[in-house]
């Protein structure tokens, strides 16, 4: 049996379908070795080759899998897992345009015009030359200034049919993605690429994360600490977890505290990729030193020497500026051996990016894709707290959670305890987008309502909110009062504005489309239940769905939480239960009753339109204009 471990010819080289130019095999065993032949940097090892060869090839695969004495197959599961690696050549530049719903909604189709017609290809296709590939891909953070590409490693935002074609023309006449952001962008420091790029647009600092911080007092008062200590201080403060679950931080850390095994790790969660949320952006920019010192006051408390930053891939823009706080720190004294000075007190972070995957956001497919996998959800129980990354003791927070945490141990649990409300304590930061004046990022207390937050914003017109992302839930005018809290409405920090003249169903059907295309596809019901539900939205789109239509969708949705193993399917039908809860009307507006009491639910002509393209034949019964 081929074991996928023999792809080398005779002369030393891999053949690749990428280039005119085989690959040499010294040149993946060179990648391979760079990161110690280690299976569980599998992410890291395909990063490299796409990057360099534009695309994964067979051959290349095989090439891989001997150097981390893997099979081809297990390579190709990964491989092929994430969106943004490829089984076939990408353009020397890869343009990846967001169709979130905001950008749809600020003019991305006049954008997407442009680039076809400067770049000579349509959606989905790469140049005859290799030059440039162009396609779409889901939220890439960027909802407050939308329409927003990726070229290559590159943000463009804001964009419009004038900037695009200017930026496509500079591109078809041999720039560097680079100079579309400065012509001096090599002397550019990695902060000031990346605010030239991306607008941070901070509309309101807070009292803990985006107002004045002290450099590493929290880090300064833990190493004085005993672990228990820091643990107590985190959880007397009503520190909860601020990417929507809302579990409580101090017991997360306390369980995997006391877990007795040789090795703990804190992974930090920067994988938000829940459409329309963008504050860990702003605070990976404008707080990374907070955001590592979090992480280093967890692994205190835990007792963990190693962690990992996950970034997401769209954030790519972002890793020079990351890396080179992680080797300021070590410099400093601040990551590594005997931090601070103090005797045994080791700690060290890796930087492990992502590649377009939302799943990668619940924590067990975050620790899979760590450790070289597809990125799939783990069975639970164990939790990670207990038996995480390799199998070790792992706590996983996101990025505003470690910098909430460092903020706690300067200014003490009861400062943090006092603000907010009972249950939500502290600040929270909005990221807000849509149909409003100022669009950007709010630190506010919990426990302002959603109609508060309406008038600070410039969105009071909205007839509809969408609390919490895709996953959370949609409300109308009739809720604005409802407050913004773990008890009430709940959010990772979502916060998307529409007008009255927007379509419910059309926003309905958008985020349905995405979980259909985010699913990792283990699961039958989150796998297949989620392309009904689309299917059935389409149904109420067009006019053809009945009363009892509702009830399918009830049902349905039922069945997909009940059933599904991980969040993005215990949560994907929320769109619609939402809608339905909220805005009853939108759909008894357009369902209507069969005639003769026969149910409007079965296409013949789309049943059959697959047969018609297998057999590569028509139907004389069905096809009336069909002649032999």
């Amino acid at each position: 049996m081929d074991n996928g471990r023999n792809g080398a010819g005779a002369n030393g080289l891999t053949a690749s379908s990428c280039n005119v130019a085989p690959v040499p095999q010294s040149e993946i065993a060179a990648i391979c070795e760079r990161f110690g032949n280690d299976k569980h940097r599998m992410l890291d090892i395909l990063h490299d080759v796409q990057d360099r060869y534009r695309c994964i090839a067979p051959s290349t695969m095989d090439a891989i899998a001997s150097h981390t004495d893997l099979t081809r197959i297990e390579v190709e599961g990964v491989a092929s897992f994430y969106s943004f690696l490829s089984l076939t050549p990408k353009g020397r530049v890869t343009i990846r345009l967001c169709d979130d719903i905001v950008d749809r909604f600020c003019g991305l189709d006049d954008v997407v015009a442009v680039f076809e017609d400067v770049l000579g290809i349509k959606l989905g296709e790469t140049s005859a030359d290799g030059a440039f590939s162009l396609e779409t891909t889901p939220c890439i953070g960027m909802c407050d200034q939308a329409p927003a590409a990726m070229v290559n490693n590159v943000m463009l935002t804001s964009l419009t049919p004038e900037t695009a074609r200017t930026a496509a023309e500079a591109l078809m006449a041999g720039q560097a993605p680079e100079s579309l952001v400065s012509d001096r962008f090599n002397e550019l420091s990695a902060h000031e690429r990346a605010v030239r790029m991306v607008e941070n647009n901070i509309r309101h600092a807070g009292a803990v994360l985006l107002g004045p911080v002290p450099e590493d007092a929290g880090l300064n008062n833990a190493v004085g600490m005993r672990p228990s200590q820091i643990i107590n201080a985190v959880e007397e403060s009503g520190l909860r977890g601020c990417g929507g679950a809302g579990f409580t931080t101090g017991r997360k850390w306390r369980f995997a505290a006391s877990e007795k095994l040789d090795r703990h790790f804190v992974i930090c969660n920067a994988d938000e990729g829940e459409p329309g949320t963008f504050k860990d952006r702003v605070l990976l920019t404008e707080r990374p030193h907070l955001l590592v010192e979090g992480m280093t006051i967890a692994a205190r408390a835990v007792g963990a020497r190693e962690g990992i930053l996950y970034l997401r891939g769209e954030y790519v823009y972002l890793r020079e500026l990351l890396e080179g706080v992680l080797e300021e720190r070590r410099r400093r004294g601040l990551l590594g051996k005997d931090i601070l000075g103090v005797k045994g007190f080791e700690f060290d972070i890796r930087l492990q990016l992502g590649a377009g995957a939302y799943i990668c956001g619940e924590e067990g497919a975050l620790i899979s894709s760590c450790e070289g996998l597809p990125g799939e959800p783990k069975t639970r129980p164990p939790f990670p707290v207990s038996r995480g990354y390799l199998g070790y003791p792992t706590v996983v927070n996101n990025v505003e959670t470690f910098c909430h945490a460092a903020r706690i141990l300067d200014q003490g649990a009861k400062w943090f305890h006092a603000m907010g409300t009972e249950g939500s304590h502290g600040t929270k930061l909005f990221s807000v987008c849509g149909d409003c004046l100022n669009p950007g990022i709010y630190e506010l207390p919990y426990g302002h309502s959603v109609w508060e937050l309406l008038e600070m914003v410039g969105g009071t017109d909205a007839a509809a909110v969408q609390v919490g992302g895709p996953s959370g839930t949609m409300i109308g005018r009739d809720s604005f009062h409802r407050k913004l809290t773990f008890d009430d409405l709940a959010t990772g920090g979502a916060i998307i504005i529409f007008n009255g003249q927007r379509n419910i169903l059309e926003i309905v059907e958008y985020y349905m489309s995405f979980f259909v295309h985010e699913s990792c596809g283990y699961c039958t019901p989150c796998r297949v239940g989620n392309v009904f539900l689309q299917k059935a939205i389409q149904k109420f789109q067009k006019g053809l769905a009945n009363p009892e239509d509702i009830d399918y969708l009830k049902d349905l949705s039922g069945t997909i939480i009940e059933t599904s193993r991980c969040g993005l399917g215990m949560t994907s039908p929320n769109p619609i239960l939402s809608t339905l809860k909220n805005f009853p009307l939108v759909y008894s507006a357009v369902s209507k009753p069969s005639k003769d009491g026969i149910r409007d639910t079965f296409d013949i002509q789309s049943a059959i339109d697959g047969a018609r393209k297998i057999a590569k034949r028509r139907s004389y019964i069905f096809d009336k204009d069909f002649t032999q």
